[in-house]
């Protein structure tokens, strides 16, 4: 997962490289952690995490469900919110699941069921109709205050406080009819993204019985909570609803005994364990495998939940153990090159990021910009160049991994090269959506380089654009 970059080493720099640490600084608040837009019913922002290793799990899990679906998989985005509780939902073409989801689901097949369930929702184009129905459901309510004000007037006239009464009644009911008009859509939409969720799950070979699992724990949570609620009062239908219907697409379901591949419920519980570490410690890893404390996944958190204490030495030979017993996980190695980084182990840490890269079969631009990371925190000129080339392929397929702008600009700073450090800054800064920042670094950029070259053209593009 994303963490907080280690120091650079302590040693004489050139005037390029105190450039290169006041870029750093200068980037580090704006660009690390950004909150994303989400649809109104969230509040406020989302804090979003970033993993190859869990990443990749989650677009394992996603891609047959969205072929099913009818959905292309490169255009449909998974997103991992940092939130304990149970929860997903979609927002243009993006699945978004909190953290909470993945350490509570024992199984892949409640989070593909999950995955399923939004699926539906993006096939169906249930956002968009539900635009029309906020519009529509406005409209209600305004036409009913315009008659409830018009019967007030009528009844003034007459003399009539009967009437003026009632009209103030229809001044009030006309939001609620428009409210529950909207929430029954709403409800009505749930139940057929359950129903698209289970046809994709069918023609995929997978069971329901996750998406049973899930709902059993909602229904669950109400009970346990003493909750009474009004029915016409949700958006979504209640969990007993959504398990009546489930259970009778269940029983004509061929696959509802079918088991997630022990391969893949291995990579799930290490996830699992990951999460945990980061969210709660040695102790939230302990309560997660407290059946089986000596499994692989367990002694992953293990050593993840050490490095996070401080004490990275300690992590280091827990994680070497764990490679001498799968070397080819990269996402182990990659971990090493974290506490490598930690231990100002340099050449060490780079080793390990360039095995990661090596075995990682999705070559994710995450692993290869913490590779990049390394080579700049080496502070070694002659891996200015490779990082310069690793972090540019990283950015080219993930534009928006906003720290590896961060990284490109100390790159270029530490060979010398002012004009691209100041332009990536630039372009780093517009990316995040700060115009002012990215404006007076464009500037700046714009002074060096050579008039008519691609980068000068890009900087007075930046500073061009909004005007």
């Amino acid at each position: 997962m994303t963490q907080t970059d280690a120091p650079m080493p302590n040693r004489p720099r050139a005037r390029s490289a105190g450039l290169a640490r006041r870029i750093g600084a200068a980037l580090t608040a704006v660009l690390v952690t950004l909150p994303l837009a989400v649809p109104a019913r969230a509040a406020g922002g989302v804090q979003v995490v970033r993993d190859a290793e869990v990443e990749t799990l989650l677009r394992d899990y996603a891609t047959p469900v969205l072929k099913a679906a009818g959905l292309k998989s490169n255009r449909v985005q998974i997103v991992l919110v940092n939130d304990q509780s149970f929860n997903a939902f979609v927002d243009g073409q993006r699945i978004f699941i909190n953290t909470g989801a993945l350490t509570a689901a024992s199984v892949p097949n409640e989070i593909i069921g999950v995955i399923a369930h939004e699926a539906g929702h993006l096939a169906g184009g249930h956002q968009q109709r539900l635009r029309e129905q906020i519009a529509a459901a406005r409209t209600l309510a305004i036409v009913g205050g315009l008659l409830g004000a018009g019967a007030i007037a009528a009844g003034s006239i007459a003399g009539n406080s009967g009437g003026a009464q009632a009209g103030g009644a229809l001044i009030t009911a006309a939001p609620s009819v428009a409210q529950r008009s909207l929430l029954s859509y709403r409800r009505s939409e749930e139940m057929n993204a359950d129903q698209a969720a289970a046809r994709y799950l069918n023609a995929t070979g997978q069971s329901i019985r996750g998406m049973l699992t899930t709902f059993e724990r909602f229904s669950q949570s109400l009970s346990l909570a003493g909750v009474q609620v009004d029915p016409y009062q949700i958006s979504h239908p209640l969990p007993r609803e959504r398990i009546a219907l489930l259970e009778e697409l269940a029983r004509k379901s061929k696959y509802f005994d079918a088991q997630d591949p022990k391969q893949l419920v291995a990579r799930h519980n290490l996830m699992r364990a990951k999460i945990a570490a980061y969210t709660g410690g040695a102790s939230a890893v302990a309560r997660l495998f407290a059946n089986d404390r000596t499994s692989l996944a367990a002694r992953y958190g293990d050593a993840i939940a050490t490095d996070l204490s401080g004490n990275s030495t300690a992590a280091l030979q827990k994680l070497d153990a764990l490679i001498r017993e799968q070397p080819n996980n990269p996402y182990f190695h990659e971990f090493r090159g974290e506490v490598l980084i930690k231990l100002r182990k340099s050449p060490e840490a780079i080793k390990a990021f360039n095995q990661a890269v090596k075995l990682d079969r999705t070559k994710s631009p995450l692993i290869r910009a913490r590779l990049g990371f390394a080579l700049v925190a080496s502070g070694e000129r002659a891996n200015m160049a490779k990082a310069i080339d690793e972090l540019r392929a990283s950015l080219q397929s993930e534009p928006e991994n906003y720290s590896a702008y961060r990284y490109l600009s100390q790159a270029y700073a530490q060979t010398g090269d002012v004009a691209n450090a100041e332009l990536i800054m630039a372009e780093g800064y517009f990316r995040a959506g700060n115009g002012r920042e990215a404006k007076v670094f464009a500037a700046r950029a714009l002074q060096k380089l050579p008039p008519g070259s691609p980068g000068a053209v890009r900087a007075n593009d930046i500073l061009t654009i909004g005007k």
